[in-house]
């Protein structure tokens, strides 16, 4: 089927649906409302496979039922969260199936990137209240999840699968949507958590957060807080000295991070409005790279997050919603004159970069929310931009050097306008017999103001052949924007003119299927099953450009001649991905319960030359950056980096009312990581590297006293197993993790 037919019956749907809501009610039909989810609606009891009150947003943009939906949809609660204290975000993610976050077992302050479903770290969207926020300043656009701070969090809804659909650039992996706190019970409450804890020897850690909040009976509400971490002690790089060589100096590398969260709002059962504040600073101690220290080289990072939004509910199943946010980023790293070996000598250079970037969300939509029918249509814009200026100096033997770089000037930047819908019917519409069928369908049109119009849709039909069992299918398609710095970043070769930034480039594009079951034995017990596919098109890689005049074999053999023609960013490849996902919960007896996931991934490049566009490489050879290969032929490569098979495992005691025990397992497979090799051509490429397995053991205990008072305890990596993310950085050891948690 054609995409724009596709387009119009999606779109037909929708404004049908929607035109039927305004001319009947529900008492005309004989309907009630899907309830709407509230922060103290929650049930406790993270036992559960599915609540009938977990209603999610992110899937279909419409409060939809976790159990009918016929996606892969992780649900993670304020329970869940409050029984990992001390822990990150990225960690707290990395629980659940699916994910694979590099740099969650590191150093805090190390750069975590998320690997959803085999997509890259830039094809993934993190949203807060439904606002994307990214680094726009950032080579390919990726948030480093190193920045996200729990405080102020009511939910977190995790959405596997390419959602362009519904949330546009970058949906590909999925969805990850972090909700804040809305309105509460009545009065006055507020909370003090203190946390502490050593990952070893002359390590320390340590977590403080107060919150307060405002509850009106007329529905005004405000929560207020601050989040503050410290972590000090721990060497990022792997020592690599070996026998006999000069031991470098070595130094430890910090991080601290001050969070600061409020929100301002209003609810009742018509009007809704509301105000939302993040800030984040972190400072965090740098290394060179794997195997390198150093010991003056530090991060700056800061962010300033508003989210915005209201709502009008016109009757009990028609809403009109608007939301939005502004977001200002700041990055500056400096890198002063180091010491390289233990005996006192510097290197002598100095080095400073700031980059800035600013994201700007409007939207606005219309739900219709009916038993048989759900629907939503809406627009909006999305505008992104970036700057950044560095300087560098050294003073050699042959005298001093400086280099400066400035994109400020530039007015770097791009705006997104784009129209979505999406309708949910049930079989029940057209006859009761029926009511176990559901057919989702949705599109969207985005128009990009430097690559145009493109156009996504997703198609969900899922079968309900009892309350919270489900099997569906879905096929969707999306779309990855290059980044600003793919787009227009301006260094050029001397010789050639050829700049490293591309305003040609095209998006990534992708389609995938997900087939998967959902089954509910009862309140405890069930489990889920999925298998997924995608592929990936126009797949943006950095490239060598190498004379075309000269054969292959003899570039860079002639000292006195250079053959380098630059680097740049080209749509050079394709991407296919297989995955398979279980999840299961059980009540063994009365206080013990099981729980687990496994995630099992696999994938290929290929890279064809005749895709190549001759404009834009001019007729020179293209050298894949990637893994150093020319693409003189077809290139395959076969597995994903950083993309391993994982299990989780959980088992917990309730040993009485008040106290648990629990026992976590986290089992890592093989995969190969990159690293830099000078001999894959004459200036060098990627090349991989396996890196092995590993299986975690983390035991924890909580104690619940009054309800107004919990401590907990978590040995973390029991058996102080030494492991490797990724190669030349080290890992946290045996840890020693202690918190308390009092509401006043």
């Amino acid at each position: 089927m054609k995409k724009s037919s596709i387009l119009t019956t999606c779109i037909f749907l929708t404004l049908s649906m929607v035109a039927r809501g305004w001319t009947q009610s529900p008492e005309q039909r004989g309907e009630k409302p899907v309830p709407s989810l509230r922060a103290d609606t929650l049930s406790a009891d993270t036992t559960r496979v599915y609540h009938l009150d977990e209603v999610v947003i992110t899937p279909t943009r419409n409060g939809t039922d976790i159990s009918r939906v016929g996606r892969s949809v992780t649900l993670i609660d304020s329970p869940e969260m409050n029984d990992f204290p001390n822990g990150s975000f990225a960690e707290l993610l990395g629980r659940h199936e699916g994910l694979y976050i590099v740099g969650a077992g590191q150093n805090p302050g190390m750069v975590q990137s998320i690997f959803l479903r085999g997509a890259s770290t830039s094809q993934t969207i993190v949203m807060v209240d439904e606002v994307r926020i990214g680094d726009p300043s950032g080579v390919n656009n990726a948030l480093d999840l190193s920045e996200v701070f729990l405080g102020g969090t009511d939910r977190i809804e995790l959405t596997r699968g390419s959602h362009s659909t519904m949330y546009g650039s970058s949906a590909i992996g999925g969805t990850i949507n972090i909700f804040t706190l809305e309105k509460a019970n009545p009065g006055i409450h507020s909370g003090l958590e203190f946390g502490l804890g050593t990952s070893g020897s002359g390590s320390l850690s340590s977590t403080q957060k107060m919150t307060a909040s405002y509850t009106a009976h007329n529905g005004l509400y405000a929560h207020l807080g601050i989040d503050h971490a410290t972590s000090r002690g721990l060497d990022a790089t792997i020592d690599a000295t070996t026998a006999g060589a000069v031991a470098p100096f070595r130094d430890k590398d910090d991080f601290a991070r001050v969070g600061v969260f409020g929100k301002l709002g209003f609810s009742d059962e018509r009007i809704g409005s509301y105000l939302s504040f993040r800030y984040n600073d972190q400072r965090a101690d740098l290394d060179k790279g794997a195997f390198v220290d150093d010991d003056n080289y530090t991060l700056r990072y800061s962010r300033n997050l508003f989210t915005y939004g209201a709502r009008y509910r016109l009757r009990d199943d028609l809403m009109i919603k608007y939301l939005g946010g502004y977001s200002a980023m700041r990055r500056f790293a400096r890198d002063d004159s180091s010491r390289v070996v233990g005996s006192g000598t510097f290197d002598h250079t100095y080095y400073e970069g700031t980059w800035n970037g600013n994201t700007f969300t409007n939207e606005l939509q219309v739900n219709l929310n009916r038993v048989d029918v759900s629907a939503v249509l809406g627009g909006g814009m999305y505008n992104e931009t970036m700057g950044s200026h560095s300087f560098f100096y050294s003073a050699g033997s042959f005298g001093a050097y400086e280099f400066r770089t400035n994109l400020d000037t530039l007015g770097l930047g791009s705006t997104t306008i784009n129209i979505f819908s999406h309708a949910d019917i049930r079989g029940s519409l057209l006859n009761r017999s029926l009511s176990g069928l559901s057919l989702g369908a949705g599109s969207r049109v985005t128009h990009h103001d430097r690559f145009g119009t493109y156009v996504t849709y997703e198609i969900n039909p899922s079968v309900e052949f009892d309350e919270g069992s489900i099997v569906y299918f879905s096929c969707s398609t999306g779309f990855n924007a290059p980044s600003l710095y793919q787009l227009y970043t301006p260094e050029k070769n001397y010789f050639s003119g050829i700049a490293r930034g591309n305003s040609f480039l095209k998006p990534e594009t992708s389609t995938s299927w997900e087939l998967g079951a959902k089954y509910s034995l009862n309140d405890h017990t069930g489990f889920t099953v999925s298998l997924f596919h995608t592929d990936l098109d126009d797949v943006i890689e950095n490239v060598y450009l190498w004379d075309g005049g000269i054969t292959i074999d003899e570039l860079g053999a002639d000292p006195k001649r250079d053959d380098f023609r630059g680097d740049m960013y080209l749509n050079v490849g394709t991407q296919s991905t297989n995955g398979l996902e279980i999840t299961f919960q059980s009540r063994l007896w009365e206080n013990l319960r099981l729980g687990g996931n496994m995630s099992l991934i696999g994938g290929k490049l290929n890279y064809v030359p005749s895709e190549l566009d001759p404009a834009q490489t001019r007729g020179n050879h293209v050298q894949l950056f990637s893994n150093g290969a020319f693409l003189d032929g077809e290139v395959e490569t076969i597995g994903l980096v950083r993309r391993p098979n994982t299990v989780n495992l959980n088992l917990t005691y309730l040993i009485s009312t008040s106290m648990n025990l629990r026992l976590d397992m986290r089992y890592v497979g093989p995969r190969d990581d990159i690293y830099y090799n000078p001999s894959l051509g004459p200036y060098g490429a990627l090349a991989t590297q396996p890196v092995d397995t590993y299986t975690l053991l983390d035991l924890s205990q909580g104690f619940t006293f009054d309800d107004n008072l919990r401590f907990q305890a978590r040995i973390e990596n029991l058996f102080n197993t030494r492991y490797a993310e990724i190669r030349g950085f080290t890992t946290r050891g045996r840890g020693l993790y202690l918190s308390s948690r009092l509401k006043l």
